[in-house]
């Protein structure tokens, strides 16, 4: 039976969620609350977006809220008479008391073909671990993480020049696309709803700042990996030289033909090009090599280009401390 009066929730903080959320303005859906994370928890958050900033010329109410299963967020739901929640770039689980207070449930996203790679930041590990392929999965959510029903998915490939910043842009995309696909279906009475297969697949652990530490001794592709999976937005990979850390921001994969014969983690001199950008740190790893090509200190400063490659830094080796 059509229901185009749908009361329409939305919860999220992560900038994956944005065109999605711009989607249903622009489509002329209206929104009866936006719930987001109040400044002390975005504060905490990679990839946070401050939704007053989205949100300037809205008028649809904005709460701020430091936990989604706080007392004060369920009633909150609760008073809001929903029908439907979306909860878009939400990183905290929901549980079973806010997942009951909309009528029809809630839809989540979760950035991976499910249920391959169900668990945390499902991104960066497809990168670390080398993967070819990604995606991204529309689900209703259930108490159980990422097992709830699909409603739909889309597959993108990882390209070796993708980023977890350029993976999050085809996440957020899909986001926007999928769910204004769904709009209609839900308001013609529809409820796509398809079970996720079994799986022995392990769940992906979380992943902290303090797991970002670089282990020279991978191999040159693994370090690649390791680099592009955890740059900005996310808190980066990092390593030491002479006791100071540094955050590795990118990097070049040399072909495994170059096979330096210096301990993994060896400066083994300067890449210098007329291209600024192309200007860097020639570095060995357990096989193979790559060129270090931007670094951030802790107090933000970077070098990258000839600031980095005019370092005298060749023959110093990177540490874990």
């Amino acid at each position: 039976m059509p229901d185009q009066n749908l009361r329409i929730g939305w919860i999220g903080f992560h900038q994956e969620g944005i065109p999605a959320l711009l989607g249903l303005k622009q489509a002329g859906i209206r929104l009866e609350a936006i719930i987001t994370l109040d400044s002390n928890e975005l504060a905490k958050r990679s990839a946070a977006v401050s939704y007053a900033d989205v949100l300037a010329d809205w008028d649809t109410p904005v709460y701020r809220v430091r936990s989604i299963n706080d007392n004060s967020s369920i009633e909150l739901l609760q008073s809001l008479n929903l029908d439907l929640l979306f909860v878009i770039g939400w990183s905290q689980i929901l549980g079973s008391a806010a997942l009951s207070a909309s009528r029809l449930g809630a839809i989540g996203a979760h950035a991976s073909m499910l249920p391959h790679n169900r668990g945390s930041a499902p991104i960066n590990w497809a990168l670390i671990h080398g993967e070819s392929s990604s995606g991204n999965s529309l689900i209703w959510l259930t108490e159980e993480v990422d097992e709830g029903g699909i409603i739909d998915q889309t597959e993108f490939p990882i390209t070796p020049y993708d980023t977890c910043e350029t993976l999050y842009e085809k996440v957020a995309l899909s986001n926007h696309l999928m769910i204004q696909t769904l709009l209609p279906k839900l308001f013609a009475g529809e409820r796509p709803n398809c079970k996720q297969p079994k799986t022995d697949q392990p769940v992906l652990p979380r992943r902290r700042p303090s797991d970002g530490l670089l282990n020279w001794n991978q191999p040159a592709n693994e370090i690649y990996n390791f680099v592009r999976a955890l740059t900005r937005p996310y808190p980066g990979a990092f390593s030491f030289l002479d006791g100071v850390c540094w955050k590795i921001q990118s990097c070049v994969l040399l072909p495994d033909v170059v096979r330096p014969n210096s301990a993994p983690g060896t400066i083994l001199g300067s890449a210098r090009s007329p291209v600024e950008d192309a200007c860097g740190l020639f570095v060995s790893g357990g096989t193979g090599s790559v060129i270090i090509l931007e670094i951030e200190s802790s107090d933000g400063a970077v070098l990258k280009g000839r600031s980095l490659s005019d370092q005298p830094w060749t023959g110093k080796v990177w540490t874990n401390e």
